[in-house]
């Protein structure tokens, strides 16, 4: 990579530049403007998008990024412009200019439906889909002030997590020096409901006829979403909820302050879990998992759907224990833990773990503190990013001593975490 004096490297990730606009007194003039322009073809189900880009000098240099060829397709820009081998580099004109490119509205998530749709009613999918994460080269300092909006056919209207203003969505990272639409969002004639609970507004929208029950989502989050906040306090000012019945995927999958649910998904399942409350914990914990641990980041949503619904009232405290109990019995399906994803009898054994990481740590303070004490302590971290070093470091933290419930034997193919295993630990 190579730089051009007064040049750094910003990412869509949020890595630091070099200075600050702040530090040159005039903001204005190190602010850039990004507008998307996405426009639906449902005859043909993909989308057309263009990236316009306005700024006062040549703050924004280089846009690239990877994307999948069979996804997207017939790339053009004003200016120099490369695209090879699933990769672009578009070099920005001095005074702006515009990308365009093609993108499919459709994507079938294994035999089991769409995570990505696009029909003759409506559409539905993450702005992933068809905005890949950019790297960027820019001017230091600089950064971009990014909206956009959609050209829909006649009686459609659009539902996102970002605020709308003059028929234009305003995204706003404090993180990120390149800001890109990130979420789910759905088209199409749509029925909505808004309200706020504990402090966070939250929008629920599905096609009109799809069969979501928006109003019992609204109201199983105004019991839920309070216990949220106590464990979480740091709550997102927006959550988006985000459904459809067929030809979606059956199930439930969270993004950036937002989630899509299946019309048909029950808000509490007859084992005691909850697939909502499960894509709500993930929202607002935000954490992420090295590569072979997805079993923490799983099995922490799912352990806190099932104790905040019991904690909300939703769940007495035998059905609780039954619930855990149905977590074990289904967690002997599997044999190891540390495999990437984690679902199903994984994720049941990721339960069972945490539910005795929480009794260990009660027992050893006299009930003084709780998996919300080493829960508290992740959220803290600046990156969030969670392995077996972070999760036993921070219970070896409150116990005082290494944890008992993640020793090697009760977490079947993991590796045995760095600290104890080289004797650093304390």
């Amino acid at each position: 990579m190579w730089l051009l004096p007064s040049l750094a490297l910003a990412t869509a990730c949020g890595l630091p530049v070099e200075d600050s606009a702040a530090n040159t007194g005039d903001a204005d003039a190190f602010q850039y403007a990004i507008h998307y322009d996405i426009a639906p073809d449902a005859r043909r189900g993909e989308f057309r998008l263009a990236l316009d880009v306005s700024q006062p000098s040549h703050l924004l240099r280089e846009v690239r990024f990877d994307f999948d060829p069979e996804r997207m397709r017939d790339f053009e820009a004003d200016g120099e412009l490369d695209v090879e081998d699933g990769r672009l580099r578009w070099f920005v004109p001095a005074s702006g200019g515009t990308l365009r490119w093609i993108a499919a509205g459709r994507q079938q998530r294994g035999d089991s439906g769409y995570d990505a749709w696009l029909g003759d009613d409506w559409g539905l999918l993450r702005a992933e889909r068809l905005i890949p994460r950019a790297e960027t080269r820019t001017r230091k300092g600089a950064h971009s002030k990014t909206t956009f909006q959609f050209e829909l056919p006649r009686g459609w209207s659009a539902v996102t997590q970002y605020p709308q203003r003059d028929g234009r969505f305003l995204v706003d990272n404090p993180e990120r020096r390149y800001d890109e639409p990130s979420g789910w969002m759905v088209l199409g004639s749509l029925g909505v409901r808004i309200d706020t609970i504990a402090g966070t507004r939250v929008l629920v929208a599905a096609p009109e006829g799809s069969g979501l029950r928006r109003l019992d989502i609204l109201a199983f989050l105004s019991w839920t979403l309070p216990e949220v906040g106590r464990l979480v306090e740091t709550m997102p000012p927006r959550l988006t909820v985000i459904g459809a019945g067929e030809p979606m995927w059956r199930g439930g999958l969270s993004a950036s302050d937002s989630l899509y649910l299946h019309a048909d998904r029950p808000l509490i399942s007859e084992n005691g879990t909850s697939t909502l409350l499960h894509e709500v914990m993930h929202v607002t914990l935000g954490f992420r998992a090295e590569p072979g641990f997805d079993w923490i980041v799983e099995g922490m949503a799912e352990y806190y759907s099932l104790e905040l619904l019991r904690r909300a009232g939703g769940l007495s405290a035998s059905r609780f224990e039954r619930a855990l109990d149905t977590q074990r019995d289904w967690s002997k399906d599997a044999d190891t833990l540390c495999v990437d994803p984690s679902k199903g009898p994984r994720t049941a054994r990721a339960v069972t773990v945490l539910a005795e990481l929480d009794r260990e740590i009660r027992r050893a303070s006299n009930n003084e503190r709780s998996l919300d004490d080493l829960t508290a302590r992740l959220l803290a971290m600046p990156s969030r990013r969670l392995d077996l070093d972070v999760l036993s470091e921070v219970a070896e933290e409150l116990l005082g001593e290494p944890p008992g419930s993640l020793a090697g034997d009760k977490l079947p193919g993991c590796p045995e975490p760095y600290a104890r295993a080289t004797g650093t630990a304390g």
